[in-house]
């Protein structure tokens, strides 16, 4: 008898362990679906004037200026991204335009008006610098949070924050990435915070959230950093005259306009 009983509190305790564990997951993936609509679909468009700061390893910097439209088609689902450069010159009138597919490989163009050329850039560059910076074209546009295994390692506070400290493992093999520590507010579920490892458990960059404001009711992070540890080097980006909600017309973000920016919004 007292075998049976031993036996039946392991098999319930066992039960409740696996119930425990399933719920975990599922809120800790919920979290992390909260932070990526939080961060990258903030209203159902938006448009905004962007100071890039380049800073090599060496001290240098370059400073960069272009204007950025977004265009939600569904929260968590298909998005699209136009990005017209000013500044400096030398890059002057260059777009960058992405159809972002949650599902699917991300669709990505490129016009370079010295050689008045556009150009598809392929799915496996996404982790390639965007523009230069320290930033790639992944961070710029968004990894889907259903490509890693989230794991919630436990509560922390930044800056008087109170955060949420999530590991995050890639699905499927991706280069120079092995996890990533993520920092999520409580109150915005923003990332406060980033550290990427690589395969050695190296950290090789971190991502900060350098200032966040409430802009038309919406909590936005409109200062963003990213620091290369391993080759040194930092890029932060500045976001100012930030719209939402502004009526973007899908048809803006075409291979048309990327030759012949809509006026409306790029002066």
């Amino acid at each position: 008898m007292k075998r049976i009983t031993m036996l039946l509190t392991l098999t319930i305790l066992t039960f409740g362990l696996t119930i425990v564990t399933k719920t975990a997951a599922q809120n800790v993936n919920e979290i992390m679906k909260k932070s990526h609509l939080a961060y990258y679909y903030a209203a159902d468009d938006g448009v905004g004037d962007v100071t890039m700061t380049i800073t090599d390893k060496r001290g240098k910097e370059r400073v960069k200026e272009f204007i950025m439209l977004r265009i939600d088609e569904e929260d968590g689902g298909r998005q699209r991204y136009y990005t017209y450069f000013k500044k400096p010159s030398d890059i002057s009138r260059l777009t960058f335009m992405v159809h972002k597919v949650p599902d699917g490989n991300d669709q990505r163009w490129i016009y370079v008006p010295s050689v008045d050329l556009i150009k598809p850039i392929s799915a496996d560059d996404k982790n390639s610098s965007f523009v230069g910076s320290h930033f790639s074209y992944e961070d710029v546009s968004g990894r889907h949070w259903t490509e890693d295994t989230h794991t919630l390692i436990g509560d922390s506070t930044i800056n008087g924050t109170d955060v949420w400290v999530i590991e995050s493992i890639p699905k499927k093999e991706q280069k120079g990435l092995a996890r990533k520590l993520s920092y999520i507010a409580h109150d915005s579920y923003l990332p406060l915070l980033e550290n990427y490892y690589n395969k050695k458990d190296k950290l090789v960059r971190v991502f900060r959230a350098d200032r966040v404001e409430e802009i038309d009711g919406v909590v936005t992070m409109t200062t963003r950093s990213m620091e290369n540890v391993k080759k040194g080097g930092k890029t932060v980006i500045e976001f100012s005259n930030i719209k939402y909600n502004t009526g973007l017309d899908k048809s803006i973000f075409t291979e048309r306009y990327l030759k012949n920016p809509p006026r409306k919004y790029i002066k």
